[in-house]
């Protein structure tokens, strides 16, 4: 009987600490063979260009595979199936597949993807671990910061409904065998009983949790689950299938700005952190250019916390381009929110 090879899902909400989780993960590989299936949410490659720029020697570059056509839940056939069918066919194929789901995707249809007859036999749902922004979940939210929809329905008595965002939370935390309450260097004792609570309430099946800063855990405690997702389907809530919705994106959308080089990394900083409040901003990552600097600036902000760094020297024939992805509701006032970016 041939051995199925393990693959983990990594699931959670915008900016929780998915990649992070990743990067850490690969980095302390113990030479296990690890390929990487990155799904993008927006035009630029953000994630997976962050993960290439680590040099990770069990996890080279041909093994990061990265889906930017949409959001993997909706483009199984499309997409995910070809794409770990090809690399379940390589002559040499991993040990160990690592999927990162943007911050829109439902767990379930992609777990679901694994029943297909195609990889059936060749490939396993090994866990899903979900990533929580642990300071979000502490002041109620699913993200750093409160989008309109939840705005809209704090304000309004006559809503009895969810919202999207709270939806997709639930969905996510009650498809996972491992939820991983991230950013505990930015939570008190007490934050981290609120965010518990905040999980404990939304909860309706057991998964272990565990705290982490930076998403600095031990591979052994994250891969080798032998959840068997696939087979334990009826476990997962998902509350999409409940009432029977169709699951889209309709509430978001993504665009791409175009950025000039800048004389410092704190010029943008100061433009971009008012423009994100004034425009309920959930998302804005990329890379910039900055004049005198040989190495590329990496620039990731969620709600109003905004970080950068650089990661590596710009290529001799790359150019020296500086791109940001911004993704929020749908509704986006990109003319506006492009102008006061760029000044």
């Amino acid at each position: 009987m041939t051995t199925k090879i393990p693959a983990t899902i990594v699931t959670g909400f915008l900016g929780a600490g998915k990649t992070s989780l990743i990067q850490n993960l690969l980095c302390n590989a113990r030479g296990r063979r690890i390929a990487l299936i990155i799904n993008e949410f927006g035009e630029l490659g953000v994630d997976g260009e962050i993960v290439k720029g680590c040099g990770i020697e069990d996890c080279p570059e041909e093994n990061i595979v990265e889906l930017a056509n949409g959001c993997i839940c909706c483009t199984v056939a499309d997409d995910f199936l070809p794409t770990i069918t090809a690399l379940l066919d390589r002559p040499n194929p991993p040990e160990h597949i690592v999927i990162e789901t943007s911050g829109l995707a439902l767990p379930k249809p992609l777990i679901r993807a694994f029943n297909w007859p195609e990889v059936r036999t060749r490939v396993t749902v090994d866990g899903v671990i979900a990533v929580v922004d642990g300071p979000a979940a502490a002041a109620g939210r699913f993200a750093d910061n409160p989008d309109a929809v939840d705005a809209q329905r704090a304000a309004d008595d006559s809503l009895d409904h969810e919202s999207p965002l709270a939806e997709l939370f639930e969905d996510q935390i009650n498809s996972a065998d491992l939820i991983i309450l991230n950013k505990n260097d930015q939570m008190s004792p007490d934050d981290r009983t609120a965010a518990r609570g905040v999980i404990d309430r939304e909860m309706k099946r057991k998964a272990k949790l565990i705290l982490s800063s930076f998403g600095a855990i031990d591979p052994d405690v994250l891969l080798g689950l032998g959840a068997a997702a696939e087979d334990d389907l009826d476990s997962r809530f998902s509350h999409h299938e409940l009432e029977g919705e169709d699951h889209d994106h309709d509430e978001f959308e993504s665009f791409q700005i175009d950025m000039p080089a800048l004389k410092a990394p704190e010029e943008l900083l100061e433009r971009l952190r008012p423009a994100i409040a004034a425009h309920d901003i959930l998302r804005v990552k990329g890379f910039l250019d900055v004049a005198g600097r040989d190495m590329r600036l990496v620039l990731q902000g969620v709600g109003g916390r905004v970080q950068h760094y650089y990661d590596r020297a710009w290529s001799t024939d790359e150019p020296r381009k500086g791109r940001l992805v911004v993704i929020g509701l749908k509704g986006l006032d990109r003319t506006a929110i492009e102008a006061a970016v760029k000044g």
